[in-house]
């Protein structure tokens, strides 16, 4: 019998040597559902043999319908199998959106579905939940490309119930709600998305709610040294550090805001006219292309990569298929397109350094400045001119 496997079930040693070279939180994951299945609704009592249960309701629900179809969590080639048609949806919605905006050379594609050893593995062989999470994001910004806002916000917040990285789209979803639509017509859509996630928690809201949103949306989590990819050059002591953690947050604000007002918002707006009802402004002022609109959620999440407490190897998830996109977007015209792949093969090697070194984690900065400094570069949308609203009408 394998120690601590659920229901006693006896697994074949090549399934446990599979086990072994592969996964590394499916196991806690099942664990972690598995106590919930037996009737434990207290998040505080929920732990893996990582751990504690950290994930919002609806991770727990997801991986609930996997423990159940794959035999207890024991058919992990199964599980794998499931992960793979994950990988093959969300590159089906990457490319989509790549399609919509025709913002990157074809070739680039390349890059994004074969060149990384990491996001496979990621992928196929850890089974993280990072990829499902990604997965319904990229879900709902194509729906936002599609103009179904209300149901967009829907899929999104599920994805921010599988796991909290997504906020770090909710500034630039903010933004272009409120270019869209007003602060009075965004507010539903805000509410649908905390109404979403309070459907999904109530179960355990109802046992312990101060035990729920303390571990599923715990933004004071400290994180392990040795497992940074991108703070390994600092002092352990400095990274643990609450005031390196509030400089970070500082400076993740301060860029935010500074992007608001200087790139995403139209020269010779006011900040406070998106704010006004749709019928009170011109429609045309506000609202932002299918491009526009790509390029501030992806920017959004960057900007929360680049000043993150630490980044851990499965998060590389986060942004790796938005980062073509950043790159071909910025401001630098003359930027060569085998400068742009070399930056794209620093930030694959940095994130396939393991255990992480001084090198990786600057080199992993460089290219993360590199590409803020461009984007930062690239010109703020301008008003549309009279002749073209009624290009845009007549199309």
């Amino acid at each position: 019998l394998l120690n601590g496997s659920p229901m006693g079930c006896t697994v074949p040693r090549e399934r446990e040597k599979l086990r072994t070279n592969t996964e590394i939180d499916w196991k806690a994951y099942m664990d972690e559902v598995e106590g919930v299945i037996n009737g434990t609704y207290d998040y505080i009592q929920l732990k893996g043999d990582t751990g504690p249960l950290v994930y919002p309701a609806g991770f727990v629900y997801i991986f609930t319908g996997l423990y159940y179809l794959t035999d207890h969590g024991q058919n992990i080639r199964l599980s794998q199998y499931v992960f793979a048609v994950f990988y093959l949806i969300t590159l089906l919605l990457v490319f989509r959106i790549y399609h919509r905006t025709k913002k990157v050379p074809p070739y680039v594609f390349f890059f994004v579905c074969c060149a990384s050893y990491r996001i496979h593995s990621i992928f196929v062989l850890r089974l993280f939940n990072d990829p499902v999470a990604m997965m319904l994001l990229f879900g709902a910004i194509n729906l936002f490309l599609d103009g179904r806002w209300t149901l967009g916000c829907a899929l999104y917040s599920l994805a921010v119930s599988v796991k909290m990285n997504v906020l770090l789209f909710a500034p630039g979803l903010l933004f272009l709600l409120l270019c869209e639509f007003g602060l009075w017509k965004t507010l539903p859509k805000l509410t649908l998305c905390a109404v979403i996630q309070l459907v999904l928690g109530l179960p355990f809201l109802l046992v312990n709610p101060v035990g729920y949103f303390s571990q599923a949306f715990d933004l004071g989590r400290q994180f392990l040294f040795k497992w940074t990819v991108n703070w390994r050059f600092l002092p352990e002591d400095v990274f643990l550090s609450r005031y390196f953690h509030l400089a970070l947050l500082l400076a993740h604000i301060t860029t935010l805001v500074l992007f608001v007002l200087k790139r995403w918002k139209r020269s010779g707006n006011s900040i406070w006219s998106i704010l006004a009802d749709q019928s009170e402004r011109k429609e045309t002022v506000h609202k932002l292309n299918i491009i526009q609109t790509v390029l501030v959620l992806f920017t959004s999440n960057f900007i929360g990569m680049c000043f993150s407490r630490s980044l851990h190897y499965q998060f590389y998830v986060w942004y790796f298929h938005t980062l073509p996109y950043l790159l071909w977007s910025g401001g630098v015209k003359k930027l060569a397109h085998l400068l742009r792949v070399l930056i794209l093969g620093l930030i694959e090697l940095s994130w396939n350094t393991y255990p992480s070194t001084n090198y990786s984690s600057l080199s992993l900065h460089v290219c993360h400045f590199i590409i803020l400094l461009c984007l930062w570069l690239n010109p703020t949308p301008a008003l549309p001119s009279q002749k073209s609203d009624n290009k845009a009408k007549r199309h």
